[in-house]
């Protein structure tokens, strides 16, 4: 396939909190990141021929690429309405879109894995089924990498941007802050996650020849473990940014869900 002339942008989007599009009393307060992730793809130029999402609910030793052609549903989540665990998103998969995922980092000299039976988790079926709602665009799942190490999904990231030419968008899902204790009862939520919310911004929009040894430290910054106490739902960004190479980065999403600052990100 020859590469389109721009390659596509990379996206770190909030996915919120479990089924929430799908339950009327959560729907209403967050109607700015229903608007936001409906309109995600009018950001793009061309459809995406795929899209590689990788979700902060999802770790294996190796990157893991799953290759299955049709998906069922991975209801990750707990104590929710009876309706919610009926969701389907019947997005296909597309086993040759993961075999490049798996050329992309193989070249780039990280072991990788692939894996045909885990389902759609709600990181990625919950955000999708209103960012894509039709489900035609094929999705291809990619894991994070237990350890966390920031460096390494930046890195990750790096090796998948070649794919953003071959008309496939890469998108990062979690959430900008993810302490869930805190939003059940802490105090000073607001003021503390935006102070980490303003680091990120400035680490995220700043100059892109710096913005991978600031991520790459980012448990260094303002409130950074209050923010994540464990940073899988961050790790999503690490990939989209490293993805986006030289690209500079700009906050496309920023509101505050449940009391606390969250913001979603472009490159490109």
């Amino acid at each position: 396939m020859a590469p389109i002339a721009d390659p596509l942008p990379t996206y770190y989007i909030p996915h919120g909190g479990g089924p929430w599009p799908f339950m009327p009393e959560r729907a209403a307060t967050l109607g700015s990141l229903t608007a936001f992730l409906r309109g995600l793809l009018a950001g793009t130029a061309t459809a995406p021929r795929a899209i590689v999402v990788v979700s902060g609910h999802w770790e294996e030793p190796v990157p893991t690429v799953s290759a299955r052609s049709d998906y069922s549903m991975f209801y990750d989540y707990y104590g929710f309405p009876e309706h919610t665990y009926a969701l389907q998103y019947p997005a296909p998969g597309s086993p040759e879109v993961a075999g490049e995922v798996t050329a992309a980092l193989a070249a780039a000299g990280f072991a990788s894995g692939t894996e045909h039976e885990r389902g759609y988790d709600h990181g990625v079926f919950v955000p999708f089924m209103l960012v894509a709602p039709e489900a035609q665009i094929p999705i291809v799942p990619l894991s994070l990498v237990s350890g966390l190490e920031p460096a390494r999904h930046i890195a990750m990231g790096r090796a998948l941007a070649p794919l953003r030419r071959d008309n496939i968008l890469i998108v990062g899902s979690g959430m900008s802050f993810h302490n869930l204790r805190a939003l059940y009862g802490g105090a000073d939520v607001l003021a503390r996650s935006s102070r980490f919310d303003t680091w990120l911004n400035d680490a995220v929009t700043g100059d892109p020849a710096s913005r991978d040894a600031r991520l790459a430290e980012w448990a260094a910054a303002p409130e950074a473990r209050f923010a994540h106490p464990r940073e899988e739902h961050l790790l999503p960004l690490m990939v989209a940014a490293g993805a986006a190479e030289g690209d500079r980065g700009r906050r496309v999403y920023r509101d505050d869900i449940m009391g606390a600052a969250t913001s979603g990100f472009r490159f490109g």
